[in-house]
């Protein structure tokens, strides 16, 4: 889908585009339902253009849990078909890049990275802001943290207080069949006031529905994606059971899912991950959906390095991200993030969205060649027949 822009014509001629995959540590592991993250691959895509750069970042992971997108099937699609339509399109904004793409199906997480570096470019070239040019009217964002399946529920309860002490307005607790209510019985005990939610990634079933409604009692937020990745049907029957906001993550892909899983009663929230729908134009359509049928929308994270996470803040700025993202500091995950300044959360849990023309931070391009494991380039004149 094409978004509608009401601005001037703007022509973007690329000359170059870069891929690069970046491997990270993480400061301590993230564990999940899918298992634990110890280090990131990362995929970064870097545009030349008119004498300016925009980056981009694939949030695919190394294996095909969360998406059956990977880091390698993304770097496939970018070299040999997304990057090529790409450089000899001519681009008039970067609300065309879904029209450039739509020949090839699926692979939202390749096209996003793509599509939100054009993004970047044309904030460069008006002299705006990113946050700006998605329409966000947000100065300053409210941060949530998501914390991971912990060896014990003491670490867990440890970690939480060292978050809160930093100031973070929400607290996400991923979750999976046995690790759930004693967790959440633990945590509300210790904090009974917090704003809390929980984040199953699909690991649960229908024969847990009846564990999952007891779940009430802990006056959670909302309870993320808890069924199956790609369903509608059956959050509809357990959000029909619950008081409880379900929210939906996997299961949105585009505005179209948005309208059906409103329309069906299958969530009262949705987390908007840029990524997992495509690229800023799909957010942004999702975004509107969900603002005018009254539906909350917040700004999910996928261990991305600094430039994902600029992304997300822009994204963020949008008005109907009334709740609290998972938009953290990078110190949270990286002992060095490649961007400059790095992403800081004040005390009362905020983030300031950049009002300096592109994303706001200046990418640390010493650090991320030194980072790099792999790279190719994709030429425009390489194309020409």
């Amino acid at each position: 889908m094409e978004i509608p822009v009401r601005r001037e014509t703007l022509y973007m001629k690329i000359d170059a585009i870069y891929l690069r995959e970046l491997r990270v540590p993480l400061v301590k592991p993230f564990v999940t339902s899918f298992g634990p993250t110890t280090d990131r691959r990362i995929l970064l895509v870097e545009i030349k253009a008119d004498g300016l750069t925009g980056w981009g970042e694939c949030v695919a992971g190394e294996h095909p849990y969360f998406s059956y997108e990977t880091i390698d099937t993304a770097w496939l699609m970018l070299l040999t078909e997304l990057g090529p339509a790409l450089a000899a399109a001519d681009i008039a904004h970067s609300g065309k890049c879904p029209s450039i793409f739509k020949q090839i199906r699926g692979h939202r997480m390749a096209k996003a990275a793509l599509e939100n570096a054009v993004w970047d470019l044309e904030a460069q070239m008006r002299g705006v802001s990113l946050a700006q040019l998605l329409g966000g009217t947000r100065e300053v964002i409210n941060c949530g943290v998501s914390i991971g399946i912990k060896p014990s529920i003491q670490e867990l309860l440890d970690d939480i207080e060292m978050e809160l002490a930093a100031g973070y307005q929400r607290v996400k607790l991923k979750c999976k069949p046995g690790w759930d209510i004693e967790v959440f019985a633990a945590v509300r005990n210790r904090w009974p006031g917090i704003t809390l939610s929980c984040d199953a990634n699909s690991a649960y079933r229908m024969r847990d529905i009846e564990a999952i409604v007891t779940w009430e009692q802990f006056d959670l937020l909302m309870i993320e994606q808890p069924l199956w990745a790609d369903d509608f049907y059956f959050h509809s029957i357990l959000q029909k059971r619950m008081e409880t906001a379900i929210c939906l993550d996997e299961s949105i892909r585009n505005r179209r899912d948005a309208l059906a899983a409103i329309d069906m009663e299958s969530c009262r929230v949705i987390n908007i991950k840029c990524g997992r729908v495509g690229g800023f134009s799909e957010a942004i359509a999702v975004h509107n959906v969900a603002q005018e049928r009254g539906i909350r929308v917040w700004c999910g994270g996928m261990l991305e390095s600094g430039i994902g996470r600029s992304h997300n803040i822009a994204l963020s700025s949008l008005p109907n991200f009334s709740l609290p993202g998972d938009v953290s500091a990078s110190m949270r995950y990286w002992k060095e993030d490649i961007i400059d300044p790095i992403v800081e959360v004040s005390s009362a849990g905020q983030i300031v969205v950049p009002d300096t023309p592109g994303r706001g931070f200046e990418v640390r391009t010493d650090l991320v060649e030194r980072l790099t494991v792999r790279k190719e380039e994709i030429r425009a004149m390489q194309l020409v027949s």
